[in-house]
């Protein structure tokens, strides 16, 4: 098949201006990446030896690498060349079928259409300013029947700058706060928030019915949404039950499994 020609504009934030600091953040055992997704993602994937997967907004590779483990063979796709250089220096095991290009998540035109049996895209989308490109070219590449997951903060709960931790003393519940959810947002977020000095991006908020309707629009139909918590607990204090209570009772994250028409 002929190569599709790439787009002239492509749309997106990169996290390149702090690809080491979020290496070494995920060198860690105890992030809500290895310790939360990782685990749900396989296990709803059910990745089987040959499928070729497509791990879009790849970032350094550690999902790429995971689903390598499970025996299919991998294509990570990112737009920061810093953290595609990173993925390709980590990846140091020489019988991973794994492949990274630098590249927008709009444009995929060098894969082929019906090329991949499944496509992830984890935590990815909130830096996306056209989803409904990203998720045209998704269902563009996936085969027939196949899968795309898509993994991101709970759109619910997790609305940047506009949602956050509140405790009723009356009550002695800790609880969440969302003081906007419907409209969609663009902010300015701190992608270090240890450096306030440090590099910046921007974060897309959107509903669940934006996910709902972009998705259908694209052609997809979704078959599964499951809400992800944190594995954290508290150290003990006098709020130690409330706020570990909260942690099971309201998610950090959302999966939602489309599948191709």
């Amino acid at each position: 098949m002929t190569e599709r020609k790439p787009t002239k504009k492509a749309h997106g934030t990169s996290w390149g201006g702090v690809a080491h600091w979020y290496d070494t953040l995920l060198a860690s055992d105890d992030t809500y990446q290895a310790q939360v997704i990782l685990p749900n993602l396989l296990r709803v994937m059910s990745l089987k030896k040959g499928e070729r997967v497509l791990d879009l907004g790849c970032g350094q590779g550690f999902f790429s690498r995971a689903f390598a483990k499970e025996g299919a063979t991998v294509v990570g796709v990112d737009l920061s060349k810093e953290l595609i250089a990173i993925a390709k220096k980590t990846t140091t095991d020489t019988s991973a079928k794994i492949e990274f290009f630098a590249s927008s998540a709009e444009d995929l035109h060098r894969f082929e259409d019906a090329s991949f049996d499944k496509i992830a895209v984890v935590l990815a989308v909130q830096n996306m300013e056209a989803p409904h490109l990203v998720f045209k070219e998704c269902f563009r590449v996936l085969k027939n029947k196949g899968s795309l997951y898509v993994v991101v903060n709970h759109p619910a709960f997790r609305v940047p700058q506009n949602s956050d931790w509140g405790y009723d003393e009356a009550k002695k519940v800790q609880y969440r706060r969302t003081e906007r959810y419907l409209s969609e947002s663009k902010v300015i977020i701190e992608m270090n928030p240890g450096n306030p000095h440090g590099a910046t991006t921007i974060s897309f908020h959107r509903p669940l019915q934006y996910f709902f309707k972009t998705l259908a629009n694209a052609g997809f139909c979704v078959a599964r949404l499951e809400e992800w918590t944190s594995h954290r607990e508290s150290e003990k204090g006098p709020r130690k039950v409330e706020e570990d209570h909260a942690r099971k009772e309201i998610p950090l994250f959302m999966m939602m499994e489309v599948i191709k028409r």
